[in-house]
């Protein structure tokens, strides 16, 4: 059975500087190839949850988030937050911060789910409460990529 993870570590908001150093790989990664990433999208009883499939050896790079959330990851990644890497192994429920905009070096199969309290009835309403740059998630690109839930709200 996978251990889920003690220690102490959040994801913590980012300088402005590390916020541009994440852009700048996702400039030179959106060059490469993509792999294309499935979301899952749930609103239920005020929760919107968006849980991504990433396979081994992709590198992600996400939007600028706006509002804290919760991050729960099942498998083996890397996660650049600001100030250096924080490897993640196994199954992991971490705080995380507005203002961060992630790096994320996938090195097994792995699950990232996000969620947070939120109000918004459609996941168009809740991709903008979290960030500015909707137009930029992955789940954009490939419609038949996404599956969404929303229960009686």
């Amino acid at each position: 059975m996978t251990q889920i993870e003690t220690r102490d570590t959040q994801i913590p908001a980012m300088s402005a500087r590390s916020v541009e150093t994440v852009s700048r790989l996702e400039e030179m990664a959106l060059a490469q190839p993509q792999i294309p990433i499935k979301t899952h999208h749930t609103i239920h009883s005020g929760v919107y949850s968006r849980t991504m499939f990433a396979p081994a050896g992709c590198l992600i790079t996400g939007a600028l988030i706006k509002i804290n959330t919760t991050v729960i990851i099942s498998g083996d990644v890397t996660f650049y937050v600001g100030d250096g890497a924080v490897d993640f192994s196994g199954y992991s429920v971490i705080p995380a911060y507005a203002g961060r905009k992630q790096a994320v070096l996938v090195h097994t199969d792995s699950y990232i789910t996000m969620l947070f309290q939120t109000t918004a009835t459609s996941v168009e309403e809740a991709e903008k409460e979290f960030t500015d740059e909707y137009e930029l998630l992955g789940s954009h690109k490939v419609e038949e990529l996404n599956t969404t839930l929303v229960t009686g709200v």
